[in-house]
């Protein structure tokens, strides 16, 4: 009882905090940033000494100079780096592995579960990541992002898609437990044959999915030896494609194996989480198919550590974490090298809630330019999430999803590591007194 109200005072408190900065119904306040130095669209050169002026929850302008305003709140970041909000684009905020992940599935309540994704959703947000897309899990994650939209409570713009569209014994089924509780677990998204992936993806979109997911090969963290390739037909593949988008969806795919990347990307699926043994062949499929990677190299790293220095996978997932893992910066090297359009993503929830920047580490050591790991991030993200046109850059007429840090990330992207201000749609967070 005492963790519950600690968490609902958390979540009201955060909800004041909003309210603090003039966020009542009818309000449309005026807030000016005094930056120091803005990189006001990614990809291009930053400024110096802007003004940016606010208005509700949009940015309405930037001028050069410290401006001032009657009235307007003024936010002192003279002496720091600012830059549009950060996106995530693979996270699962329901959950965080741990040693006893395997018995959480079978004693966590739903509202254990969701009251633990919106501490996970503050955790994202106050490290600066304002929007994610939430790929895999349960119906808690729709709840959250409605309850996040309303104003309820404070957390990242979330995109989801629920439970993961998955063969029978694939990598999204549920493994590893005596037959009845595999019974209670089954999922309406478990589906076999070109008719019944057809119904797995109504079923998806009916319950909330804004984008839908599928495990096109097996994974790393499945209970089961079933290794990483291809698990989907391709006349499997074919129908979920269609079916999503004649309900308006487009599809993204986890994909470890080769033959699982190339046969989604042939069969129309726009993106690919992990793609951990793409080659140059493959590259080209992405570039051919205008289809984006999201790498989630710190998802990788983090499991080769469990493998290496605990003793608590199971040993299908730990010889499998051993051998995928050290294969992803690699294939981060080899993506960016060929041209493959990459969008910023951690698989966090593997690794831990609110140290998702530390993705941009390993960007940059495959090759990555600061700024190009930024523009991941962004922009990239961005349109990767169908939200160009309302984040990634900090223009007129965008939302107000604005973070600060110290330093200059484009010259040590571990700057990005301790975000100092955080505002999400007009609302401050964190910093900016």
């Amino acid at each position: 009882m005492n963790k519950l109200k600690t968490l609902l005072f958390a979540g009201l408190a955060l909800a004041y905090s909003a309210s603090a900065y003039g966020q009542e119904a009818g309000q449309k306040p005026q807030t000016i940033i005094h930056a120091g130095h803005v990189l006001i669209v990614p990809g291009h050169a930053p400024l110096s000494q802007q003004s940016i002026y606010i208005t509700g929850n949009k940015i309405d302008k930037i001028t050069a100079g410290y401006q001032l305003e009657k009235g307007a709140h003024i936010i002192d970041l003279t002496d720091s780096f600012v830059l549009p909000g950060l996106i995530d684009s693979h996270v699962h905020l329901r959950m965080e592995f741990n040693p006893n992940i395997r018995l959480d599935v079978v004693t966590k309540r739903s509202g254990d579960t969701a009251y633990d994704a919106l501490v996970n959703g503050r955790k994202t947000l106050m490290a600066g990541f304002t929007s994610v897309q939430d790929v895999g899990g349960p119906e808690e994650i729709f709840a959250l992002r409605d309850a996040i939209n309303a104003g309820k409570v404070a957390g990242p713009r979330i995109r989801a898609s629920g439970r993961s569209v998955s063969p029978t014994g694939g990598h999204g089924d549920t493994h590893g437990y005596r037959q009845e509780i595999l019974d209670l677990f089954h999922s309406p998204t478990i589906c076999d044959g070109v008719a019944d992936c057809r119904r797995a993806t109504r079923a998806a979109i009916k319950a909330g999915a804004d984008v839908v997911k599928i495990t096109a090969t097996g994974g790393v963290l499945s209970n089961t030896a079933a290794g990483v390739e291809q698990q989907f037909f391709d006349d499997e593949l074919e129908a979920i494609v269609e079916t999503a988008k004649k309900m308006g969806r487009k599809v993204t795919a986890h994909a470890h194996g080769k033959t699982g990347i190339d046969s989604a990307l042939r069969n129309g699926v726009k993106s690919i989480e992990h793609g951990t043994y793409l080659d140059k062949e493959t590259a080209k499929l992405f570039k051919k198919h205008d289809a984006v990677l999201v790498p989630t190299v710190l998802a990788g790293m983090t499991v080769v550590g469990w493998a290496k220095n605990e003793n608590w996978l199971p040993p299908a997932s730990k010889a499998k974490a051993l051998k995928v893992g050290p294969e992803m910066l690699d294939m981060l090297k080899i993506a960016h090298d060929n041209g493959v359009t990459i969008a910023f993503g951690t698989d966090t929830g593997v690794s831990k809630h609110g140290k998702n920047a530390r993705e941009f580490g390993y960007m940059v050591e495959a090759g990555m330019s600061e700024m190009d790991a930024i523009k991941s991030a962004t922009i990239i993200a961005a349109k990767h999430l169908e939200m160009g046109d309302k984040i990634g850059t900090l223009e007129p007429g965008k939302f107000a999803d604005i973070i600060a840090v110290d330093g200059n990330p484009l010259s040590n992207i571990e700057e990005l590591y301790d975000v100092d201000f955080v505002m999400k749609n007009g609302v401050v967070y964190k910093g900016g007194e």
